[in-house]
């Protein structure tokens, strides 16, 4: 190789050595502080256990309004789902957690739970918290009241929501198919069919 090539090659060298690499990742004191920007929705990662073991009011309450996940951060949708419930009645934990907040929240009350060995977290509302923050709920436990004011609801009732992270989930998907069946399956008696 003749010396100016290998004169060259040393300097790119020396130049690679010196420069940080464009690739690296940032220290944690060059890491961008601060949320990121909104923008289309993280999928959520893994599957949602259906660890619940209770409906959060009533015994099979009717759905008046699904969950509808938004496009963006930001974008329409509901992210939650809406359970018809009369003013007063009890909300209970869907399943075992610890409570991570009870109060209000835009002139709502508000629980939040976070699911024991998992990632997620439960919120109720409208709801007067008859827990506080830190406390550990049984999957059933009475957490709240129904409030007769603040829903989004014609009716009232109670918003339940489901989130991984930032990442809104349809909180349905916590009930195993038992809980979410109408009622156990009856025998008919058969009439008309001759004893053997």
């Amino acid at each position: 190789m003749n010396a100016k090539r290998c004169g060259g090659l040393l300097v790119l060298l020396l130049i690679s050595m010196t420069m940080p690499a464009a690739w690296a990742d940032p220290s944690p004191s060059e890491a961008s502080p601060g949320p990121p920007s909104p923008g289309p929705l993280t999928p959520p990662s893994g599957p949602v256990p259906a660890i619940g073991r209770a409906w959060p009011v009533g015994n099979r309450p009717p759905v008046l309004r699904g969950w509808e996940p938004p496009a963006t951060v930001y974008g329409r949708g509901h992210r939650g789902v809406d359970l018809a419930a009369a003013p007063g009645a009890p909300v209970r934990a869907v399943a075992a957690g610890r409570v991570s907040f009870a109060g209000r929240v835009a002139g709502r009350g508000v629980v939040s739970v976070e699911l024991a060995g998992t990632d997620l977290r439960t919120t109720y509302e409208p709801v007067a918290a008859t827990v506080r923050k830190g406390d550990e709920v049984a999957a059933g436990e009475q957490v709240g009241t129904v409030q007769p004011s603040g829903s989004h609801c014609t009716t009232t009732c109670v918003h339940w929501g489901l989130r991984r992270n930032e990442a809104y989930l349809d909180p349905l998907s916590l009930l195993p198919p038992w809980l979410l069946r109408r009622g156990p399956s009856r025998l008919l008696p058969v009439l008309g069919v001759p004893l053997p």
